[in-house]
């Protein structure tokens, strides 16, 4: 059985992991980078419409000020980020389920106009349209774990790449020949943009979602 190398930070990798062996996969953790949270000045939640994550680790990392925002409407990318907030304290989240341009389509189209979005350094881009979004970077990503990952990459393995800046971390570290023995998953065309040309076969799901991801995966290791 191929092997499925996850490369998305914990907590992530662990519970991406977990459903892997659900599913009869053989994983690998190798994690390419580490959430670290930064300081932040928290601006006063009367100045918005509504608060909006696309990472589950803002609202893991973003700290005790996080609670300040529990009275606005909140939005989140993904189911994982929906999680995140409720374990935080908040009450109804709105998840949805495509990329942060799709979710800010949604606040528009629900009223809002002003949004707080508490997200990590590195963003990825989002067309905000008529929204007026002021971002807070509340984490950063570092790198790690990285040293001698290529030799660590048997022949045939699966990667999964979780977002557009692991793809790029990944494409500065695989060389062209050892890509060609080596089947990629990436969980946006963006993502998988980054990750650079000359894999055995890559692929994306038709949304950024985990589970279709390992999907994939299953197809690839059957």
């Amino acid at each position: 059985m191929r092997p499925v190398v996850i490369l998305r930070p914990q907590p992530g990798a662990s519970k991406t992991a977990e459903r892997a062996a659900e599913l009869g996969l053989q994983t690998q953790v190798m994690p390419l980078f580490a959430p670290q949270a930064l300081a932040w000045d928290a601006p006063a939640p009367d100045r918005f419409d509504a608060l909006l994550l696309t990472s589950a680790n803002a609202a893991r990392l973003a700290g005790e000020r996080l609670a300040d925002y529990r009275g606005l409407p909140a939005y989140a990318v993904g189911r994982a980020t929906a999680k995140a907030l409720a374990e935080a304290g908040f009450g109804q989240v709105v998840a949805g389920d495509g990329d942060g341009t799709a979710i800010a389509r949604r606040i528009a189209a629900e009223g809002h106009g002003h949004v707080l979005h508490l997200a990590g350094r590195t963003v990825a881009p989002i067309d905000a349209g008529a929204l007026r979004i002021e971002r807070i970077a509340v984490y950063a990503m570092l790198r790690t774990g990285e040293s001698g990952l290529a030799e660590r990459l048997a022949a045939g393995s699966v990667l999964l790449v979780h977002s557009p800046r692991a793809g790029d971390v990944l494409a500065q570290l695989v060389g062209r020949e050892q890509r060609q023995s080596l089947h990629l998953i990436a969980i946006s065309p963006a993502a998988l943009a980054a990750c650079g040309a000359g894999w055995a076969s890559a692929q994306a799901p038709d949304r950024p979602d985990d589970e279709r991801m390992l999907a994939l995966a299953v197809r690839l290791c059957e």
